[in-house]
C-alpha cells in the first residue's frame, strides 16, 4: 500500500475529504519526524514505538575487493511493532 492508497481509505474510514486525510496524515508523520529528531520515542500502545537507535562505528569488509571499510557512528530511526500488533499479522498471515 503507498501513501495514496492509505490517504483514500483513511478518508473513507473517517469520512472526510481526501486533502483533510492527507493533511492529518502528513501532520502525523510530521510530528514523529521532529520528535526522533529531538531524540524522543513515540509509543502507540498496542501499535508500536518509534525510536532513534544509536549504531557504533565498525569495520566491515567489501565483498567484491576484500578491502576494509569503515562505517561510521549513526543514529537511525527504529520501528519495534507492539504485541497486540504482532498477534495480528502472525494469525492473518502465512509464513512463505
Amino acid at each position: 500500500m503507498n501513501k495514496g492508497e492509505f490517504v483514500d481509505i483513511l478518508a473513507e474510514k473517517t469520512e472526510t475529504t481526501k486533502k483533510d486525510s492527507k493533511e492529518a496524515l502528513d501532520s502525523t508523520l510530521e510530528v514523529i519526524t521532529e520528535a526522533l529528531e529531538d531524540g524522543k520515542e513515540v509509543l502507540f500502545v498496542g501499535f508500536g514505538k518509534f525510536e532513534p537507535r544509536a549504531r557504533s562505528a565498525t569495520e566491515r569488509l567489501n565483498p567484491q575487493t576484500g578491502e576494509v571499510i569503515d562505517v561510521p557512528a549513526k543514529v537511525v530511526p527504529k520501528f519495534k511493532a507492539g504485541k497486540p500488533l504482532k498477534e495480528i499479522v502472525k494469525e492473518n498471515l502465512d509464513p512463505v
